[in-house]
């Protein structure tokens, strides 16, 4: 048995979590200012965003989801079995069409900008119209304006409680609150743990980059603003975010970056191609060949670290981006 999932089944029996309440339907949730109502657990789901499949995955409800959409990544290992038996509508944004020809009783949304006020799939109002209720995730909407900037502006940091949350709520609603419980304790001793690694060591001085994608290599990057979630990531480990916008993902110039000098460069890893700097060995050698990049001192002296881009999200992968980010920044080493 693979040891997450073992360790999530072994914290089922944990005195107190396995007395965890039942829902008691109908059951209401105020989700990011609209509120949800479900009669029963929802038999069928469809999933807009991966880290709501794999939140769903890790909860054990993969029998219970018809669809899933927008990945980053393949899946992680250990929800293969899962995902195999998931019809993918799409690798980014689903149709509207695709979606609630599946008859769906819950739709989970992983941002606001796939729905929401102007939703690439659809608005909210649409699918409340056909008694469809829509869960997203609280961390892309709480304390942030998704109006805002090309993915949002954060106008207060982002806050770990918001995907606690998520794995609590969506838990209750389809009335698996101890498989909730375990997993929320397996994610905070992971961070725990990355923290610790750490503890005692001066990263006063130490500052990082994430870049996740480009439109295109000869275009400004999409770099981690602050407040967001990659910046709570770095907070969380007493590193400095090279970046001043509180966009999610501003474009920044590498001239302008590179004065910066990060002691860290962090580049997304990504299966989906988009974009050509989607693939990381892309943006590998253009630090490496770029006459302004390859001057940067975390270019010269190999200190690059490649992460999931979806261990950058609100999701269960972020507790072990935060887990190889401690390894890294704890050792000096890459790992590359």
């Amino acid at each position: 048995m693979l040891p997450r999932i073992a360790a999530l089944l072994g914290a089922l029996s944990l005195p107190g979590l396995a007395q965890a309440g039942a829902t008691h339907y109908p059951l209401t949730i105020d989700n990011c200012g609209a509120p949800q109502t479900f009669a029963q657990a929802p038999a069928r789901a469809v999933s807009i965003g991966q880290a709501g499949t794999e939140m769903l995955y890790a909860l054990g409800l993969g029998s219970k989801l018809a669809g899933s959409s927008l990945w980053f990544n393949n899946v992680l290992p250990e929800f293969q079995a899962q995902d195999a038996k998931v019809e993918r509508l799409a690798n980014n944004e689903p149709s509207f069409e695709a979606v609630v020809g599946k008859r769906p009783q819950l739709v989970t949304v992983q941002f606001e900008w796939m729905v929401g006020p102007q939703g690439a799939v659809a608005t909210r109002e649409q699918f409340a119209e056909l008694k469809i209720p829509t869960y997203l995730l609280p961390s892309d909407c709480e304390g942030k304006d998704n109006l805002v900037g090309a993915d949002g502006t954060r106008t207060q940091p982002f806050r770990i409680e918001t995907l606690y949350k998520s794995v609590s709520q969506l838990a209750a609603i389809f009335d698996v609150q101890a498989r909730g419980e375990a997993l929320n304790q397996q994610l905070q001793g992971q961070l725990e743990h990355a923290r610790q690694r750490l503890a005692g060591k001066d990263l006063s001085n130490t500052s990082a980059l994430f870049w996740f994608s480009s439109a295109d290599l000869a275009l400004d990057p999409y770099v981690a603003g602050r407040q967001g979630v990659a910046d709570f990531m770095l907070q969380t480990l007493g590193v400095r975010n090279v970046v001043q916008s509180h966009e999610e993902w501003p474009t920044v110039g590498w001239e302008t970056l590179a004065k910066a000098n990060p002691t860290w460069i962090i580049i997304a890893r990504m299966d989906r191609r988009r974009f050509p700097a989607d693939d990381h060995q892309k943006k590998l050698e253009f630090l490496r060949n770029d006459p302004v990049t390859r001057q940067m001192e975390a270019v010269r002296q190999g200190r690059i670290i490649i992460l999931d881009a979806d261990a950058m999200q609100a999701g269960i992968r972020l507790f072990r981006g935060l887990e190889t980010l401690s390894s890294a920044f704890a050792t000096g080493d890459a790992g590359q």
